[in-house]
């Protein structure tokens, strides 16, 4: 039985998916049955689970595909971080998104998208095998796409096209490394590091260039972030979906297993391609920051901070040290959370007062009170503000720049520090201290939009309250490291 709840936790999100393209346009209560169901039952799965990996325990299950080719899904502590993340979060946005779209057209069509694209995700989060990772995140790619087209409107259109010419060329990148390491290695295991010996040099490093390339694009490194701004165009939910659960969470996973259990941190360091990744996650860092001042649209302006805050998970990672790595897993959660909550509100202020610009926000913390005191600590939370999540991760990656011999990433973190502040203080002098236009509306009589956003603040919030508990993602985290889970 224990074999099988790996795909139990799978086939939550998938069933519905499949089921949910064949109703009808007017099966709502069906619809959003099968929605909540499976987002319920998968968090009730992954409690029941984290008792038992915390004590040691893991789950695996092999399902034959071909001949020489099978799927390989594996729970384990960082398994289960990322996928705990993305099922509490899917059930959230789930939650948000059957109010956020009501009655709307072509919401079988949406949910079914949105289901599976959980369940690529989750595929992802369980994934015990280089060839299996490649399966669910090619699945990601093409579960994700309709989401952006949703609407159908130009910058819809647009926009989804961006993303599939960024994806593709990325994707076969991917492909490239994995075929190119495994010709070499034999398949791939995470939970058995590949004999690198047979490599040389410059070609572990080459591939290795290629492994970040087709991880990269999806977790908005720059020069490869470009999809994710134009994604805005497509509604709240989704991009509440792309921003803290699904696509750039999986390419900085896609990141973490590459440096961790592909090569492992001593190669990487041998290698010589740590520190050089941490350069261009520090460079995508302030870029994305600086971008984001420039924005006039609340979702663009944060678009491009989730450009910055995912390449914090980036150089986490790249650090390749114990206290980097654990603040980089961290805040594979506490982002995940913050963001999460930033894109609620900003989707809540669009339906219920018609605000999508930044001007447009002013005055309506008193006029909207929740929704505004949510955004506040979300936004403090970015910063890095103490007692929110973010302060946790910061505090991590500046002592794992000094453990890894990379000072320079403190200044990264302080003008980071800075630059997030420039971009959102703006924004709550707006909500908190200027007086409303004289035609504002705005009201928070939509309990189901509000009390998502309210949930993932109090999440943001206790896991940097909490931090030091060994239940919270710091805590977790940790765990990880200290059993070894990665290399």
């Amino acid at each position: 039985m224990t074999a099988l709840l790996p795909v139990l936790i799978l086939l939550t999100s998938l069933v519905p998916a499949v089921i949910t393209f064949f109703l009808d346009q007017e099966s709502h209560l069906l619809r959003n049955a099968l929605s909540l169901g499976g987002a319920v039952l998968k968090v009730a799965l992954i409690v029941v689970m984290l008792f038992a990996v915390a004590g040691g325990a893991a789950y695996e299950t092999t399902i034959p595909l071909a001949p020489g080719l099978v799927l390989l899904l594996r729970i384990d502590a960082l398994a289960l971080l990322f996928v705990s993340l993305s099922a509490t979060l899917w059930l959230l946005t789930t939650i948000y998104a059957i109010a956020y779209f009501g009655t709307q057209p072509e919401l079988s069509r949406f949910f079914g998208f949105f289901s599976l694209c959980v369940a690529a995700t989750t595929g992802i989060a369980l994934s015990g095998s280089l060839i299996s990772f490649f399966i669910f995140f090619e699945l990601l790619t093409l579960s994700t796409w309709p989401l952006v087209a949703h609407k159908q409107d130009e910058a819809s259109l647009k926009a989804a096209r961006s993303y599939l010419l960024y994806a593709l060329p990325c994707s076969a990148a991917l492909l490239w490394a994995i075929v190119w390491l495994e010709s070499a290695t034999g398949p791939v295991l995470f939970t058995e590091p590949p004999d690198l010996d047979g490599l040389d040099p410059m070609s572990l490093r080459a591939i290795f260039a290629l492994f970040i390339l087709g991880f990269g694009m999806k977790a908005a490194i720059v020069p490869l972030h470009g999809w994710l701004p134009a994604a805005m165009a497509a509604p709240a939910p989704v991009s509440a979906l792309l921003h803290a659960v699904a696509v750039v969470k999986a390419g900085a996973f896609g990141v973490i297993r590459v440096i961790y259990d592909v090569f492992g941190a001593a190669r990487v360091a041998e290698l010589g391609v740590g520190i050089p990744l941490a350069v261009l996650a520090s460079a995508t860092i302030i870029w994305g920051s600086l971008r984001a001042l420039q924005q006039h649209d609340i979702k663009k302006r944060l678009a491009f901070s989730t450009v910055s805050q995912v390449s914090y998970i980036v150089l986490g990672a790249a650090l390749a040290g114990p206290y980097g790595m654990i603040g980089g897993l961290a805040h594979l959660v506490h982002q995940g959370l913050m963001k999460i909550t930033l894109f609620f509100c900003a989707g809540i202020y669009d339906v219920r007062a018609g605000v999508r610009s930044i001007a447009g926000l002013n005055g309506l913390g008193p006029r909207m009170p929740w929704t505004s005191t949510c955004f506040s600590l979300g936004a403090l939370g970015m910063i890095g503000l103490p007692p929110m999540a973010g302060f946790v991760s910061k505090i991590y990656l500046g002592i794992g720049g000094l453990e890894s011999g990379a000072p320079w990433v403190l200044a990264v973190l302080a003008a980071s520090t800075l630059l997030n502040a420039a971009y959102f203080l703006p924004l709550l002098y707006r909500l908190w201290f200027l007086e409303p236009s004289p035609d504002a509306t705005g009201d928070e009589n939509a309990p189901a939009l509000v009390v998502p956003a309210v949930i993932a603040t109090l999440g943001a919030l206790g896991a940097g309250v909490l931090a030091a508990s060994a239940v919270s993602p710091l805590g977790w985290a940790t765990l990880i490291a200290e059993r070894g889970d990665i290399r």
